[in-house]
């Protein structure tokens, strides 16, 4: 019998209000250094001082867990699929992939979706949200190409198998995992041509199963996507300048990733126009994009770093939201960038402004930002155009406990003023809380059970959620969810973040975290 994770009960118990379904990326990674007993020493019981209940958030809250199509499915070589640009990534460059695994079996969803949704239901989730493959039902990427009827059989058995148990699906169009075969002919988000291909398979999506999903991402992290992608090779496709030897594909870190980004932002207002012009009136549902953002604060207090940090919140954040709400890219990346950042046409600008009903917003921690003047003298790249360099210590202390992921590190109140900026510079745009959680280190010592007493998780999330009333409380009447990280669907492991942490789920899928969410929500109920 399947098992609910740690992950889960944070979920559930964090979701007691508007909605807000969350991303899943996959896995617990673990790397021994720091013990459960060490962690615990830094932080202290979310059940001690903090008092939360569901009746803390607005009425109407959802508790929701999500996944993602690669991670999560598995049966990359059945039903008529085939290769994303993942796929070729993970099989051509194992050693990007921590234990150097892949997507080909993942969680295996695909044929055990029915004991996935009864655990959902046995959770009391009221919300799932998933990726579809694009690869999986237009196995070529495009119309021309054929539709695969199998994938579409797929899910709608999946979305038909979450409304019967009462849970409302949200869908994402794309979460990286793009056809092979549109990369190899013509560069995919390389492209212009990608907008079109983008715009059929989306409609294709709203015209199958839009009678029954009212929620709908078009893109997950853009932001990911184009700096893991294009900027630094580290994820799929894997491209990058040449001379930054990090044993790339080919690429050029200092127009690639502006290009990407600029093509992605275009095929989501395209797509968007499409639902809002010939389905949303018939379907009633709501369209919006999932960005990820971290916070950011000045090393020190100085004229000069309060400036970078604005760039630095500006090339992370504002790369998107501001093409979304006002039509052009931030001053200060246009400023900096130059020629080398794409230009969006009157009409372009003008199909961007307003193009979501939701903001999903994705936060995990907080970073220091230093003016680094120095690095107009580097190789022209998205990772230095910022001149910002990021900090996660002032005067050797950090900005908060360190988890194992290296730029991870535990700030819970940068959720409350990155939503406080959101508002008062963005015009209070309708959100949702589409991301939140942390990896640990590997106890290889620990019996199941003491794996299990994950406090730390726990209390991450409880002062994340602190934070998240707070920021309600601050007049933001527009946050309408809170979503945490599900996995596993043999089990269910309380997890993280980063798309190559999902492959070791495979082999921690036996760890549950079932009795842990579950003490976790009976404490939250016990507090209503």
């Amino acid at each position: 019998m399947k098992q609910t994770t740690k992950q889960d009960i944070s979920q559930d118990m964090a979701f007691s209000g508007y909605f807000l379904l969350g991303l899943i990326a996959l896995v617990i990674v673990r790397s021994s250094k720091v013990t459960c007993e060490e962690l615990a020493v830094n932080t202290v019981s979310p059940i001690i001082d903090i008092s939360l209940s569901r009746n803390s958030f607005p009425e109407g809250f959802i508790f929701g867990a999500g996944s993602s199509s690669y991670q999560f499915e598995g049966a990359a070589k059945e039903g008529g699929r085939e290769p994303s640009v993942w796929d070729t990534f993970t099989h051509n460059y194992p050693g990007k992939i921590m234990d150097r695994s892949n997507g080909d079996v993942a969680i295996d969803s695909y044929h055990h979706y029915k004991e996935d949704v009864g655990m959902m239901k046995d959770m009391n989730l009221d919300s799932y949200r998933f990726s579809i493959s694009w690869s999986r039902i237009l196995p070529k990427g495009k119309l021309s190409g054929g539709i695969n009827q199998e994938g579409i059989n797929y899910y709608n058995n999946l979305i038909n198998e979450l409304v019967a148990n009462g849970i409302q699906p949200l869908v994402t169009l794309f979460h990286w995992d793009l056809p092979q075969a549109l990369e190899d002919e013509y560069g995919g988000f390389l492209s212009p041509r990608i907008v079109k291909d983008f715009r059929d398979y989306a409609e294709l999506c709203f015209r199958e199963f839009g009678d029954r999903v009212k929620y709908w991402v078009t893109l997950n992290e853009p932001w990911s996507y184009s700096q893991n992608g294009y900027a630094n090779g580290r994820m799929a496709p894997g491209r990058c300048s040449a001379w930054m030897n990090l044993n790339c594909t080919g690429g050029d870190s200092s127009t690639e990733p502006y290009l990407v980004t600029h093509h992605q932002l275009l095929a989501h207002a395209t797509a968007v126009r499409v639902y809002k012009t010939k389905y949303q009136a018939s379907q009633s549902g709501v369209i919006g994009i999932t960005l990820v953002a971290n916070w950011f604060l000045p090393l020190r207090d100085t004229k000069s770093d309060q400036k970078a940090t604005e760039r630095a919140i500006d090339f992370m954040y504002g790369w998107f939201v501001d093409p979304l709400t006002s039509g052009d890219y931030p001053k200060s990346m246009r400023s900096l960038v130059r020629t080398r950042l794409p230009k969006f046409t009157a009409e372009q600008s003008k199909l961007l402004i307003g193009s979501f009903d939701f903001i999903g917003l994705n936060y995990y921690s907080t970073t220091y930002a230093s003016d680094a003047p120095h690095l107009s003298n580097a190789r022209p790249s998205y990772l230095t155009d910022s001149l910002v360099t990021p900090a996660y210590e002032r005067d050797g202390k950090p900005i908060g406990i360190k988890i194992a992921s290296d730029w991870l590190y535990v700030y819970p109140r940068g959720i409350r003023d990155l939503l406080l900026y959101t508002k008062e510079k963005y015009n209070n745009p309708l959100i949702y809380i589409t991301e939140n959680g942390i990896n640990e280190y590997n106890e290889p010592i620990l019996s199941l059970e003491e794996s299990l007493m994950d406090i730390f998780r726990i209390d991450y999330h409880y002062r994340h959620l602190f934070y998240l009333r707070s920021a309600i409380r601050f007049r933001i009447p527009y946050i309408n969810g809170w979503a945490f990280i599900l996995c596993s669907s043999i089990n269910l492991i309380f997890i993280l973040f980063s798309m190559e942490d999902c492959f070791n789920v495979g082999k921690v899928s036996s760890l549950s975290a079932s009795d842990l969410a579950y003490n976790l929500l009976l404490h939250l109920a016990a507090q209503e």
